[in-house]
């Protein structure tokens, strides 16, 4: 059983497979037993293609593909119920996460007490067009004060967390946005590591500033409601 699995969810990333597959293996070959689940959501060019020619490659592939196609967060679920390590460290297929940050996320929780179950990568200095990164520093003010997660980045695609504490989340779509508000309330904690953020080199985003507005005021309702419900009880076996 690998310690980890690596989870990339993508949908229209033919080009970026073959340079992101070959990065995350040169990370973390030799380092640690590492398995390598892409999530497919039913992509509408050759994706999966790529992804069935690639497995001759890398033994530590594995392919997983939506016959319908459900979005980011479900295709991180989808690859995580499927995941056989303990630990998940999830990238976002279109190359801007660098793979070469995984162990230095892994380094940081061997430093951290246990309570800790999210590492949280924390971009730095971004590489994105203006408008994005000016909707994203507003997003993440506004989630902040709403949710007090103590987390200054919460869209980096890579983080890694515990599998268990994971699937104990409440599953919604976009939840992957709110993952340490979700452990938060879980009675545990996240560290935010400050990682590296690539420019998109290959293929177009899929996601508009507009889109990301209104699903991402809906959500953070519903995501601050969860927080004022939550109850964490300690517990003592006799």
């Amino acid at each position: 059983m690998p310690e980890l699995s690596v989870v990339v969810p993508v949908f229209n990333e033919r080009d970026n497979i073959p340079p992101l597959l070959a990065e995350i293996a040169a990370a973390l070959r030799g380092r640690i037993d590492f398995e390598i689940v892409y999530v497919d959501d039913c992509s509408k060019d050759d994706s999966l293609a790529v992804l069935k020619a690639e497995k001759a490659k890398y033994p530590e592939l594995r392919v997983l593909r939506h016959l319908v196609q459900s979005g980011q967060s479900t295709a991180v679920w989808t690859g995580v119920r499927a995941a056989r390590g303990a630990w998940i460290a999830t990238l976002d297929g279109d190359g801007q996460n660098d793979p070469a940050d995984i162990p230095k996320l892994l380094a940081a929780r061997e430093r951290a007490a246990p309570e800790v179950k999210l590492f949280a990568g924390w971009r730095t200095t971004r590489r994105d067009s203006f408008n994005k990164r000016i909707s994203s520093k507003i997003a993440n003010a506004v989630r902040s004060r709403m949710l007090r997660d103590a987390t200054p980045d919460t869209g980096c695609g890579l983080k890694l967390f515990e599998r268990e504490t994971f699937l104990a989340l409440p599953y919604f779509d976009h939840m992957h946005r709110y993952l340490p508000a979700l452990v938060k309330r879980a009675g545990f904690r996240s560290e935010s590591v400050p990682v590296n953020h690539r420019p998109r080199t290959r293929g177009t985003s899929k996601y508009g500033m507009l889109d990301r507005l209104w699903v991402g005021l809906a959500d953070l309702r519903g995501v601050a409601w969860l927080m004022r419900r939550a109850k964490v009880t300690r517990v003592e076996e006799l």
